[in-house]
């Protein structure tokens, strides 16, 4: 069966056939790149190479993203809308695209210091959130009506979460290679923020053209952003399934902010940011296929508790063998919690379709774009408190920021606090979201029957 006459049971949306099952995941590269490099890099480029004291870099990475909790919404609803006017939310995706890549470069490309640098990174982080949600809000959305057969929203989660796993390996691998050899400080930032800026421009925009093909259907009538959200406070399982979620993005992204300090103050190289980096993360494009695998088997929630016990017990493990300068051991680590890490990025986004499918029966309306606005809102805030937490934790623990050419020593407590942000708080972070996936599981089971 051809692309141009294949369609699903739904009857006027094409199948999902390869060809355009990679034109959307290739989409998640871009996002990948985006979710990565700020929580990886940004602390860092404020603290040593801009002198920003932690306490204020903290909250530069953490209060633009308290923007999209407000703005996100607002993005669904306008997705909504388009999709009710046009049977597509094509506009919006192209729109995210070609302004995500200017914003985002802006972001490294400060030309002050201290005090000065805090207003422009401030300024420029709000404008790259807000054209990322642009993007990410209809984006997300198009899974939910791609198909109504959860396995094929499975199947569709593996190409994005693949394509998304490639992302981040640029983003984790490429980014900190560009810096140093940019020269490393402001030059070497300033490079980088332009070619990922480059590399956005072009995922982003195949994406937004190549998903035109589906056909997007909010509902009878388009709901007003109050309404929908009275209507969804009703789905107490998409409440649940987001709370374990964020929870779950703020652990790694605590994780992920710490790397290129354990990396410099515990492993005595800066240059061993990008190969922790790609520890963590090239597994998961091995295990993302097998982990699809097994949730067909014995069940998706099932499999995400153990991948989230799983990296809960490998984070713990990290401490003593990262205390002890031990490079091979806290590597291999980082490789195990890189199985774990596919999971907990495929698994909840194959069942968050699941919850707007459910909530459609409920209400008569599939309001994609109002749930996927408050997804995205959640995760960004949780990617946000991840750093932000960690900058507290810097401050709280007396470390001393500096520029680049001036490098400062750090106390003990210094090198343990930050240690800790690598280890123990991604744990901690990773159970608490445990009781929410356990209500979860409870409230599908309700709505099932």
């Amino acid at each position: 069966m051809s692309e141009r006459t294949a369609t699903t049971a739904a009857g006027d949306t094409p199948a999902p056939t390869r060809a355009r099952l990679l034109s959307y995941g290739v989409g998640s590269v871009g996002t990948g790149i985006f979710s990565t490099v700020p929580g990886l890099l940004l602390l860092y480029y404020m603290t040593d190479t801009l002198a920003v004291p932690a306490g204020a870099a903290g909250l530069v990475v953490t209060l633009p993203k308290a923007w999209d909790a407000i703005f996100n919404p607002y993005v669904g609803a306008a997705s909504d809308r388009e999709a009710v006017r046009t049977g597509r939310r094509s506009r919006l995706l192209l729109v995210g695209a070609v302004l995500l890549p200017v914003t985002f470069a802006a972001m490294f490309l400060s030309p002050a210091t201290g005090s000065g640098a805090v207003v422009w990174i401030s300024v420029a982080f709000v404008l790259a959130a807000s054209t990322f949600a642009i993007f990410q809000v209809p984006y997300v959305a198009l899974p939910t009506e791609m198909s109504p057969n959860p396995v094929v929203r499975t199947r569709i989660m593996s190409w994005r979460i693949i394509s998304l796993t490639v992302g981040i390996l640029v983003a984790g691998g490429l980014a900190p290679a560009v810096v140093s050899l940019g020269g490393k400080g402001r030059a070497g930032y300033a490079l980088m923020g332009l070619v990922v800026g480059a590399v956005l421009l072009v995922v982003l925009t195949v994406a937004a053209r190549g998903t035109r093909w589906v056909v997007s259907r909010p509902g009878p009538e388009q709901l007003s952003l109050p309404a929908a959200f009275r209507a969804a406070r009703g789905n107490r399982a998409f409440f649940a399934l987001l709370a374990a979620f964020v929870l779950q993005a703020a652990g790694t992204a605590v994780m992920l902010a710490a790397a290129p300090y354990v990396a410099t103050y515990r492993l005595d190289d800066y240059g061993l940011t990008s190969v922790l980096f790609v520890c963590l993360v090239a597994p998961s494009a091995v295990a993302v296929p097998l982990w699809s695998k097994a949730a067909h088997r014995f069940g998706r929630l099932r499999c995400l508790l153990f991948a989230t016990l799983g990296y809960a017990v490998g984070s713990v493990a990290l401490l003593p063998v990262s205390a002890a300068g031990n490079v091979p051991g806290t590597l291999a680590l980082c490789a195990l919690l890189g199985v774990c890490y596919a999971a907990l990025q495929l698994l909840p986004l194959s069942l968050l379709p699941d919850t707007v499918v459910a909530d459609t029966d409920r209400t008569g309306h599939t309001q994609s774009g109002a749930f996927t606005g408050l997804w995205t809102a959640g995760e960004t805030a949780g990617l946000a408190l991840g750093p932000g937490a960690y900058a507290v934790g810097l401050a709280a623990t007396g470390f001393v920021s500096s520029t680049f050419d001036h490098p400062v020593a750090q106390t003990a407590l210094a090198r343990t606090g930050l240690l800790l942000g690598f280890s123990l708080v991604p744990a901690a972070l990773l159970l608490a979201s445990l009781p929410a996936l356990f209500a979860y599981g409870r409230r599908r089971k309700e709505s099932c029957r």
